[in-house]
């Protein structure tokens, strides 16, 4: 009986033991609404991790802005409000000069692998990436799909008809819009619609993806093709603190996870196009393509503005003018990235 009465013990002490791996939950908190094209590469970002930990890591995803602003995302991330964020380091207002405006930097990059090669190179060269990025782990560079312009009212035919006209543009394009006659505001994306609903803006420097995956066809009824350069930024990070927190192996996830995200991130904004088009047409909007003369003379302007906020970038005493030289000398003709200092 005895014997019966151990063994009985024995098993149930074997039940009730729990599993020896530690499970570690990690919240991740984005903008956008789980449907987004970025919410898409999040989520098979979230089953790398959850696979290649064995369970052991999981990520609880917050959508739709609940826990994490557009604006002060690198702040709010440093202090802890989640442990994972999708950052926008372009939208801040201080503390990430350089990376905001090196996003301009990125002339003849025609891909978004291109354009993730290109900040990766820069950011190698450059220390001050580091130095803006204190305190954070970046876990994915972003890139994106080459962005035309979306108007609600009124269609923009060439580069006059973008006179007097609100139109919302990332930092770099700023001046260049003014140049223009055009009135540009910044803003977050997810502020689009709303401005674009009310007649707050006319238009917005987007691709089309933007159609579906902010519903854009809804409130706007033109798209102008027109080249414009994208940039690359960090866009996915976590605090260095909650890093550091972790033990190897799980580091030794996320790190895996790195080249996992930023190829989800391309591949869904590449499909993003396609089917912000189809509803686009669906919709009904008008397209129209910038002659060859008008696409020339933007370039011009905008590669006058790259030059322009790079000096300006001394007031901060950042070297802006070196790191559009290492951009310039790293891009091929072809848009390859062949990471080099400048001659």
């Amino acid at each position: 009986m005895r014997s019966i009465a151990l063994a009985c013990l024995l098993l149930a002490a074997c039940a009730q033991a729990p599993d020896d791996r530690s499970v570690v939950e990690l919240v991740y908190a984005t903008p956008y609404s789980p449907g987004h094209p970025f919410s898409r590469a999040d989520q098979r970002w979230i089953e790398f991790v959850e696979s290649r930990s064995d369970g052991t890591l999981r990520i609880r995803p917050s959508w739709s802005g609940a826990l994490l602003s557009s604006e002060h995302s690198l702040i709010e991330l440093r202090h802890g409000v989640v442990d994972i964020g999708l950052i926008t380091p372009i939208y801040v207002k201080g503390g990430a000069h350089l990376i905001r405006i090196q996003s301009g930097f990125y002339i003849g990059a025609r891909t978004i692998e291109q354009q993730v090669a290109l900040y990766r190179c820069l950011a190698s060269r450059h220390p001050q990436y580091q130095t803006e990025l204190e305190g954070l782990e970046v876990l994915a560079v972003q890139g994106g799909n080459l962005p035309g312009i979306v108007t609600r009212d009124r269609p923009v035919r060439t580069l006059a008809d973008l006179q007097g006209m609100r139109i919302r543009a990332p930092t770099e394009l700023l001046n260049v819009l003014r140049g223009l006659g055009a009135d540009p505001v910044n803003m977050p994306m997810g502020d689009v619609y709303s401005a674009l609903a009310k007649g707050i803006i006319d238009g917005v420097i987007a691709p089309t993806d933007t159609f579906n995956a902010l519903h854009l066809a809804e409130v706007a009824h033109y798209y102008t093709q027109l080249a414009v350069p994208r940039g690359a930024y960090p866009a996915r990070a976590m605090s260095t603190d909650r890093w550091q927190s972790l033990s190897a192996a799980h580091r030794a996830v996320l790190e895996a996870s790195i080249p996992v995200w930023e190829a989800a991130l391309a591949d869904e904004n590449r499909r993003g196009l396609t089917e912000g088009w189809r509803v686009a047409q669906e919709r009904g909007v008008v397209e129209f393509v910038m002659s060859a003369e008008d696409q020339a003379a933007f370039d011009e302007l905008y590669t006058q503005e790259a030059e322009r906020n790079a000096a300006l970038l001394s007031r901060y005493d950042i070297d802006g003018l070196s790191v559009l030289a290492s951009a310039r000398a790293s891009i091929g003709a072809d848009g390859s990235v062949q990471c080099a200092a400048p001659g």
